[in-house]
């Protein structure tokens, strides 16, 4: 199993909320495929995309939010080539021409109710043709590509599963982390420790969003879990409100991306740890989150913070040279406790909902080391991690669906 690779492909540097940024390259791609500016633009999407795309702000747009803005600006300001940072050079004296061309009806959003998970089908009308294309499965992954009636590509049959992930389990996770190599992604958790730890001392110290940051800040009393936990909430105060720093993202979200590495990340500032120790907690604690959410999804009714707020501080833990078990028991607890956290969308309130996660994830640590670890078959509970991980999953992708829907309508019809 290579576990760079793994690596590689789910910590992506990401400018942007994954979602929105999402709908601006399928944008980009479909404007260049059709050779022109776009006379009409038409999206259909599934409900996580509609829901995790329609409240948050997209950077380089001077505060504006939503799924038309991400459309036009990927179509007529955006870089397809950089992927996932396909916004990162808008020309913001454009968006006033942006703000014009959706007024007069460019876009058209409808809502595909089959379906599930992260879907974007771009639909564009130039003078004399059109184009079209299609994601799915994950933030990058176009599967179908048209030009008026000749198909460009169309991988929409094949199986998207990551089959790679298969056989993760927590043990091969934490022996590599351990004593595996990787030599070949050190520039990867550089950009995680520059970037991450950059948008959350932003979010400290400038306002953004709702201030969640700083108001755990000012109440930490000078405790460093709780300065940690108030570091990764600012990152996410200031990355919802439309700041223009990249993140290096997990599996597909900027959020559990932060979530993950600030609270790792600051740990080891304080306690000047080794490079080595830093990169080997980063690389547990981020595979044991990609572990996780392959059994969620990657969109889902589960807000992935849970996993993510669990993952930080089991790394901190494995810095830490905790016993095997402890660290286990500290998965198996957070996850008991915080799994019905909802996810309504990229938002303001993201940042509240990892300040909730890691203080559930810190106590579950807590509960682990002093022998308090809950019961097997206390509802949900199971006593071996892989076990509970696969339930969180189940749970999740069986079991959240009709959740979604009723989501996504308190949203849109309230």
């Amino acid at each position: 199993m290579d576990f760079c690779e793994i690596l590689r492909e789910k910590m992506a540097t990401a400018f942007g909320c994954t979602e929105p940024v999402a709908l601006a390259y399928a944008a980009s791609r479909a404007k260049y495929i059709l050779g022109e500016n776009p006379k009409k633009i038409h999206a259909k999407l599934s409900g996580n995309i509609i829901k995790n795309a329609n409240s948050v702000k997209v950077p380089g747009t001077d505060g504006r939010k939503g799924i038309e803005i991400s459309l036009a600006v990927g179509a007529f300001l955006g870089d397809y080539t950089k992927k996932l940072e396909v916004i990162s050079t808008v020309d913001k004296s454009k968006l006033e021409y942006m703000d014009e061309l959706i007024k007069n009806g460019l876009i058209g959003v409808e809502l595909d109710y089959d379906k599930v998970g992260l879907y974007i089908d771009v639909l564009m009308e130039g003078d004399g043709a059109n184009s079209e294309v299609i994601i799915s499965g994950y933030h990058t992954n176009i599967v179908y590509e048209r030009l008026n009636n000749r198909v460009l590509l169309d991988k929409r049959c094949e199986n998207n599963n990551e089959d790679k992930l298969k056989d993760l389990d927590f043990d091969k996770i934490y022996d590599f982390a351990m004593m595996g190599d990787y030599s070949s992604i050190i520039g990867i958790l550089d950009k995680e420790i520059t970037y991450n730890y950059s948008i959350s001392k932003e979010g400290i110290e400038n306002k953004w969003g709702a201030c969640i940051g700083q108001i755990l800040l000012s109440e930490s009393e000078d405790k460093p879990i709780e300065r940690y936990i108030a570091y990764a909430a600012a990152g996410s105060d200031a990355r919802m409100s439309g700041c223009e720093k990249p993140v290096v993202i997990n599996s597909g979200s900027g959020n559990q991306g932060i979530t993950i590495s600030v609270p790792i990340i600051s740990y080891c500032k304080d306690n000047n740890c080794k490079k080595d120790e830093l990169y080997r907690g980063l690389i547990f604690a981020n595979l044991l989150a990609i572990y996780i959410k392959d059994g969620i999804g990657e969109l889902s009714a589960y807000c992935g913070v849970v996993s993510a707020g669990a993952c930080a501080i089991a790394g901190i833990a494995f810095i830490k040279k905790e016993k095997k078990e402890v660290i286990k028991n500290t998965i198996i607890n957070a996850l008991a406790i915080n799994s019905g956290l909802l996810c309504d969308g990229a938002k303001e309130s993201c940042a509240g909902k990892i300040a909730s996660s890691l203080k559930v994830a810190n106590m579950a640590y807590i509960q682990a080391k002093t022998g308090n670890t809950f019961k097997n078959k206390d509802g949900i509970v199971k006593d071996d991690v892989d076990k509970m991980i696969e339930t969180i999953g189940n749970i999740a992708k069986q079991g959240m669906i009709e959740t979604d829907r009723v989501i996504l309508n308190e949203m849109i019809n309230s």
